[in-house]
């Protein structure tokens, strides 16, 4: 019987012996990437779809994804090589090329299409229309940033000049936005999903209009990486790419709720029928690009609300910073 046993376990141990490397070669062979994001948001749902969809490993990618919470130290991460791509706003390019970077940082997978926030008024307007802003109090976005520098575009093109017809107040952080409107700062606040739609759903705000509809597309958020990266790393990027892609079909032609699903566990306090909510209402407006090419007239949109907003240093042609033919190559 012991003999038998013996057997067994022998057998078992072999067994064993002969996965574990198989394994082991398995995880070795997908190459690691690691990505910065400007600041975790729902608006930015099809990079977790491509994560939790395996679209990555399906690549041979290992990504490790990890949160910077602002443009600058998302910047920042990319240019110290603390991180191989970033996830952040078109803009942050521009201010880097602006500064007469040896290793430019180049655009090439556009993940949304459109701002992210909306306007949320303090009480509930049924007839709402813009001149209503003026003469109250507004809780604006950070200077410099791709929110404040379209909220300030929209106020314009409504004939509204941002700093003279109503109380901008800009000195809050990102972070406590928020928090300062629902303690009583402001009588309109520029935000994004889903805290508007929570906002909405206690009857703490209601939202009243999109600056994403309002502005047009622009290339609000992309995939970037340094060019020396790309030059080095070309099939990586485009592997990278056409992960990207498949998440962006993915969401488009799925449900919200699906999605929503999907998504959750990144954002483990936010109720599941907001986040559908939430979806439902980018995918309504076209937020989230269907496809990664960043193309000409975006970026010149992209330039024109920075120069409205006194933020474009200089005006950078489009194939300077940005770089199509690895999206092109991947949706055909």
């Amino acid at each position: 019987m012991k003999k038998i046993c013996f057997k067994i376990y022998f057998i078992l141990l072999c067994v064993m012996i002969l996965i574990i490397p198989l394994t082991a070669c398995s995880n070795e062979g997908n190459e690691k990437v690691k990505i910065a994001e400007v600041t975790r948001s729902i608006f930015y749902a099809p990079q977790y779809v491509a994560i939790e969809k395996g679209f990555f490993e399906e690549e041979g990618l290992d990504v490790e994804l990890t949160t910077a919470w602002g443009g600058d130290k998302t910047m920042t991460a990319l240019l110290s090589n603390n991180a191989d791509v970033a996830l952040v706003g078109s803009e942050t390019s521009i201010y880097v090329e602006a500064q007469g970077s040896s290793d430019p940082v180049i655009n090439f997978a556009q993940l949304t299409q459109t701002d992210g926030t909306f306007l949320v008024s303090r009480t509930k307007i049924d007839n709402f229309s813009w001149d209503q802003l003026k003469g109250t109090t507004f809780l604006g976005q950070r200077t410099g940033g791709m929110p404040q520098m379209v909220g300030e575009f929209v106020l314009k093109k409504h004939s509204i000049d941002p700093h003279q017809d109503l109380n901008l107040i800009q000195n809050i952080d990102f972070a406590n936005i928020s928090s300062a409107f629902a303690s009583g700062t402001g009588d309109f606040v520029q935000l994004f999903e889903p805290t508007a739609s929570v906002f909405e759903k206690e009857g703490a705000g209601y939202i009243v209009a999109s600056f994403g509809t309002e502005s047009g597309h622009v290339p609000y958020t992309t995939f970037m990486a340094k060019q020396s990266y790309i030059k080095e790393n070309s099939e990586t990027v485009e592997k990278f790419t056409r992960a990207i892609y498949k998440a962006q079909q993915f969401v488009q032609k799925e449900s919200a709720k699906t999605t929503a699903e999907l998504i959750l566990p990144y954002f483990e306090d936010t109720d599941i029928e907001i986040a559908e909510t939430a979806i439902d209402r980018y995918k309504s407006q076209g937020s989230f690009a269907t496809d990664p090419i960043l193309d000409e007239e975006e970026w010149n949109n992209l330039q024109d609300i920075m120069e409205e907003a006194g933020e474009l240093p200089k005006q950078i042609d489009h194939n300077t910073l940005v770089n199509t033919e690895i999206a092109e190559k991947v949706i055909k």
